[in-house]
């Protein structure tokens, strides 16, 4: 909740002040349009990586429901989800966008309902979830090793929550197609409590899938290939039986992969197109040649997630691998837009520095942790699984344990942590930075660039610029998507209205 209440307070006012198209177009009114060209193509990449990752999720549901290969089911998914965002835009996006999530929560509280149904009620379900050492709400040790300890979860989960949901394009855009401040501000509280439902129930999906298979692991005897398949086996085994049921499934999880598939080929293609051709090399293109453009960024898109698909296949354990490369990218991101809106004496040149320095660190922890890991040097921090009520003719695989103690000490850090290291980093090598090459002078800075929780340490001189700043959006500006830019002839730049 406490990333959720950062959101609406340090970072949207800003936005909505400066009434920008994409996010990224504030780091060229603060510090010029090197850090914005930086924020955009690390945005790019991330996304690259990201969408590949929503496509194999469902892909690889729909292979376990109904054997279908993954690379068809993807390719056909890729297509689709191309498809309808050329042709319909951010229209389209939304349109589905509101079917979909309306069928992921669906799908997941059928489950989650049929589950408890059939394991005999909530008490058996925690009480064996506790026999079986899965509920750990007192695992407060300090150790920064320690893969879900309570300060793990609790500090870096609220950074990264906010590096994701602040300043990253794909949810300003969301928050900035509504027309006032206070409007975005209460989307922020629904989608905070939606989340906070969801997630809930798909901890609760995890439970419910222990206690099914707490006597016989199903990847210890080789029914799965990794742990990215147990939640569709599980609704195969225990309600596959029940008509419509495994298709309501496959329904919910495809509406939460098209949903964020989709928003993401939109996002990216809006970043490449204002902030990377028109903010950073400065062409003007033509309709046609903008068109064409974002049509072909959101093609490439697609079969470049389609590709990736092969290079998932090898990793086991889809969340930490999300996290982890997301992290590099929303951290350091969070951290150059927390610096110019928190720390008024912040430079050009302190950015650049600190943004560097999260891009590095976070970077060096991350694919070092991802090294280790696939070299055998980490193990999985699993915990205990059972084989006693397995099949007598079962191959049982138990993994071995694995000596840590001389692998590199940051690569044996919680993945929670890789997001913390990513905006810290920033922040303190870019204030280190600021003041040795000398600091901002603060009366020649406008002040509605700066977070409104700072306005009252800054000089009067600040607010002369701006005496009104308006935080009310302006719809015309905040709709500016690849949609416009496709379907939309008079646009010409994007800070006109329509």
């Amino acid at each position: 909740m406490a990333a959720f209440k950062k959101m609406s307070k340090v970072y949207m006012p800003v936005f909505c002040a400066l009434r920008v198209s994409t996010s990224y177009e504030y780091l060229e009114t603060r510090f010029g349009p090197s850090l914005r060209t930086i924020a955009a193509a690390l945005f790019t990449v991330k996304m690259i990586v990201y969408t590949p990752i929503v496509l194999y999720v469902p892909a690889l549901a729909f292979n376990q429901v109904t054997g279908i290969n993954i690379y068809i089911t993807s390719s056909v998914v890729s297509f689709i989800v191309v498809i309808y965002t050329i042709l319909g835009g951010i229209k389209a996006v939304v349109q589905t966008d509101i079917w979909q999530t309306f069928l992921m929560f669906i799908g997941i509280i059928v489950v989650v309902i049929l589950g408890v149904i059939r394991a005999g009620g909530f008490e058996p379900v925690f009480q064996h979830a506790a026999e079986g050492g899965r509920i750990i709400f007192a695992n407060i040790t300090p150790s920064l090793y320690e893969r879900q300890s309570f300060w793990a979860v609790l500090i870096g989960g609220s950074f990264y929550w906010t590096s994701v949901n602040s300043v990253n394009q794909v949810m300003v855009q969301r928050y900035m197609s509504l027309p006032t401040l206070k409007k975005a501000r209460q989307s922020i509280v629904i989608f905070t409590i939606s989340a906070v439902i969801f997630v809930s129930f798909c901890c609760f999906a995890g439970l419910l899938i222990f206690d099914y298979y707490r006597n016989c692991d199903p990847l210890s005897i080789g029914l799965i290939s990794n742990n990215d398949q147990l939640l569709p086996i599980y609704v195969m085994q225990t309600v596959g039986h029940l008509q419509g049921i495994p298709g309501l499934f496959i329904a919910g999880v495809f509406g939460a992969g098209l949903s964020s598939l989709s928003l993401g080929f939109n996002c990216t293609a809006l970043v490449i197109f204002e902030d990377i051709v028109r903010g950073s090399f400065g062409i003007n293109l033509s309709e046609r040649a903008s068109k064409i453009l974002v049509k072909v960024a959101i093609i490439i898109q697609g079969l470049t997630a389609v590709a990736f698909i092969f290079v998932l296949e090898k990793l086991d354990g889809i969340l930490s691998v999300v996290t982890s490369l997301a992290a590099i990218e929303t951290s350091t991101t969070c951290g150059m837009f927390t610096l110019g809106m928190l720390i008024p004496w912040s430079t050009t040149n302190g950015a650049l520095a600190g943004a560097a320095a999260g891009a590095i660190m976070s970077g060096w922890v991350s694919f070092g942790t991802q090294a280790a890991i696939a070299s055998g040097q980490l193990g999985s921090h699993k915990l205990e699984v059972f084989v006693s009520e397995c099949p007598a003719n079962s191959t049982i695989t138990v993994p071995g344990y694995v000596d840590e103690s001389d692998v590199f000490p940051l690569y044996r850090l919680s993945y929670h942590w890789i997001p913390v290291i990513g905006i810290l980093s920033t922040l303190l090598v870019g204030t280190v930075t600021s003041f040795l090459c000398g600091p901002r002078d603060l009366k020649t800075l406008d002040a509605v660039v700066i977070s409104p929780v700072i306005h009252r340490f800054l000089p009067k001189e600040c607010f002369s610029a701006t005496p009104n700043a308006n935080p009310t959006l302006s719809r015309g500006k905040s709709e500016r998507t690849s949609a416009d830019i496709s379907n939309k002839s008079k646009h010409t730049r994007a800070t006109e209205k329509y």
